[in-house]
């Protein structure tokens, strides 16, 4: 049986302790032989000095890293020297995205949609890269409507990439119809879905109200029903999501990308659980 390839993200750390957390929680994570760990890029390039680290220390330990990089608020020739400076490294993967613009900033560069990032790379760099792209099964927050995000993903997969990541989500359905959709366009790039592992309902509300991904009615009434008590949201959190696992996997999802939190236990756990440690 094909075992999915599964990747890993983390964001980079903001102190030498947090640095050397994260040391271990890659070490930790290491061993479930993710294909690549991916580390996060802040609005406008804001973590830019932090993700181009991370992702040399990722490398130096012998693993595939694949830095993030977003191009609102960039030039062409600041995206030019990034790419100039992870080919150097041995690079050998890019996550491209549109990013946004931090708070306060009004110009939004010479890029305006991730298309226009995927189309600089591959004319600057060739094949160098494996791209990687956003996909949302909900839906971007910030698009029109349905039929303009799936043009948009359109868009991205012509200029380029290679594959797709997607925002989390916990409604399985939506997956298999976005699939489905983008399928319909002609476009036979894979999707790999995100998965969220769920640790503290709190937090997850907050991130979820800021990205769009919806927590599905029947899931949160259950986590605000053990109000603080941690043990059963952790526990409920694990049996919610390796089932999603299980699903997507037998419905033919090329992978599973997992949004860490620089944390390993959760991912680990629901790994074991569906027996890919």
């Amino acid at each position: 049986m094909h075992r999915p390839e599964l990747s890993i993200e983390f964001f980079p750390p903001q102190t030498p302790d947090g640095v050397d957390k994260l040391a271990a929680t890659r070490a930790k994570l290491a061993r479930l032989k993710p294909a690549f760990f991916s580390v996060t890029y802040g609005a406008g390039g804001s973590t830019r000095e932090r993700t181009f680290a991370t992702v040399r220390e990722i490398a130096a330990d012998g693993f595939e890293a694949a830095p993030h990089l977003s191009c609102i608020g960039s030039t062409r020739e600041g995206i030019r020297e990034i790419l100039a400076d992870y080919a150097a490294a041995g690079i050998r993967r890019i996550v491209a995205l549109r990013g946004d613009l931090p708070s306060g900033v009004g110009d939004a560069g010479e890029f305006r949609y991730a298309s226009e990032l995927v189309e600089f790379i591959r004319t600057e760099t060739g094949d160098r890269f494996r791209i990687e792209v956003a996909a949302y099964p909900e839906w971007h927050p910030q698009a029109k409507s349905p039929r303009d995000d799936l043009l948009a993903f359109k868009r991205k997969a012509e200029a380029g990439a290679d594959s797709a990541i997607t925002q989390y989500f916990y409604n399985f359905d939506a997956y298999l119809h976005f699939v489905s959709e983008v399928r319909a366009m002609g476009l036979d790039i894979p999707i790999v879905p995100g998965i969220m592992p769920i640790g503290s309902f709190s937090k997850l509300a907050r991130f979820s109200d800021a990205c769009g991904a919806e927590i599905p009615r029947w899931m949160r009434k259950k986590f605000e029903a053990y109000g603080d008590d941690a043990e059963s949201i952790r526990a409920f959190g694990l049996d919610v999501v390796t089932e999603l696992c299980e699903r997507l996997l037998a419905a033919g999802a090329p992978g599973l990308h997992f949004y860490s939190m620089n944390q390993a236990s959760l991912t680990t756990a629901i790994c074991e659980r569906l027996k890919l440690a």
